[in-house]
């Protein structure tokens, strides 16, 4: 027995789970949508990984434990998915600068071709200095500079929004031009990725327009006058509804991958008019479950589908609560549930971020996916769950100090 602590401070008698789902790893890709699993980075214990620096100076250099990390990625094309590398999900601008996200995407492109697998690859401009204004000469530099690694590496190009490129053009035929010539170099059809000003703010006024709406025929025109070099898009934070409304306005062929946390099943099922496909970190601490469930989909059972996948609902809704549609410390409980399962010898993080969520939350996190049958050792979760819970001041019967 193990004893779980919740936000009370209360403990809950709580007996593990013996035997694993039976959930066997196939690693075909699916075949009715496009999936792609934002994965989480893992931190070199030996290094001096820490958020901040030294007042008015830059935070130390953050080292990655490279094997955990590609480790994180093999568990994830074992079960069918495309790993959506060097995203904010691998602290890309919060901790791991574009030299370390440049290494990462070289390594898990090797790592793909090795394994069968296959992966996508933000590109953006991050290493632009964030406080000097830029010439659109540079930005666009900057972009193709990071295109052309993730070219180089074999993956799909996922061009990410740039603060610095709003801070450098202004009118939609300046996006529309750099945009075509960006998309002119992929070696892949590309994802194109606008995250929202409610969650960017620098990207006020992106697609040349201050109007949302405005915007949006920009952004859709962009599409359309290269559909033939656009794979799908990525567009955050937006309501199902306006998911739904966006999606049905692409061109035949162009996707919407979907990033949301609560309906995603949903969006995904689609329904008469089109369905969505998925960009996201959702699928990474579920992966057995939502791979089978996807499966299903695959096979012409949409019902089955919402079926398994609404199973994880409790633990995705744990896992990503916070503000908003979104979390900054989600990664925590990812990085986590991948050492309990066994696939990382520790659960350290870039930025410390191991210790971004509090002892009760992580405790429910191992409960939930326990409940669900996602470890495939029972007993070592049960084992690594109740020696983290002694070292954090929660005491257990039976492990040894």
């Amino acid at each position: 027995m193990i004893e779980l602590p919740d936000d009370s401070g209360s403990l809950t008698r709580y007996q593990p789970s013996r035997e694993p789902r039976a959930l066997t790893p196939d690693s075909t890709p699916f075949r009715s949508r496009s999936v792609l699993a934002a994965a989480p980075v893992v931190g070199d214990p030996f290094a001096p990984n820490e958020p901040f620096g030294p007042p008015l100076g830059p935070p130390p250099p953050q080292a990655l434990d490279w094997e955990a990390t590609l480790a994180v990625r093999r568990q994830l094309w074992s079960h069918g998915f495309t790993v959506a590398e060097a995203l904010d999900t691998a602290h890309r601008g919060a901790g791991l600068d574009w030299p370390t996200a440049a290494e990462l995407i070289r390594r898990t492109g090797a790592a793909a071709a090795e394994s069968g697998g296959r992966f996508a690859a933000g590109v953006w401009t991050d290493q632009l200095d964030p406080f000097t204004p830029h010439s659109r000469e540079a930005v666009v530099a900057a972009y193709e500079e990071q295109l052309e690694v993730v070219n180089e590496a074999g993956g799909q190009p996922v061009i990410q929004a740039s603060a610095a490129l709003a801070g450098a053009v202004g009118s939609a035929e300046e996006y529309a031009e750099v945009y075509a010539g960006l998309l002119r170099r992929s070696a892949q059809p590309a994802v194109l990725h606008w995250l929202l000003p409610e969650w960017v703010p620098g990207h006020t006024g992106y697609w040349g327009h201050q109007d949302p709406a405005a915007a949006t025929e920009a952004f859709l025109a962009v599409i359309a006058d290269n559909a033939d070099k656009v794979d799908g898009v990525k567009v955050a934070p937006l309501t199902p509804e306006a998911e739904i409304a966006l999606r049905r306005r692409l061109p035949e062929g162009v996707r919407f991958y979907t990033g949301d946390y609560d309906t995603y099943a949903e969006l995904i099922a689609g329904d008469g008019h089109g369905h969505s496909d998925a960009l996201s970190p959702v699928f990474t601490p579920i992966a057995p479950l939502a791979g089978q469930a996807l499966r299903a989909l695959d096979a012409g059972d949409p019902d089955s589908f919402r079926k398994q996948l609404g199973q994880a609902d409790e633990l995705s809704a744990h896992l990503f609560q916070g503000p908003g549609r979104s979390t900054l410390f989600f990664k925590t409980g990812l990085v986590f549930l991948s050492w309990l399962s066994g696939h990382i010898g520790h659960h350290r993080m870039v930025w410390a971020e191991h210790g971004a969520r509090s002892v009760p939350h992580l405790a429910k996190a191992y409960r939930l996916a326990d409940e669900l049958g996602l470890f495939p050792d029972p007993e070592l979760a049960a084992h690594r769950i109740a020696r983290f819970l002694d070292v954090s001041g929660v005491p257990q019967e039976g492990v040894s100090r």
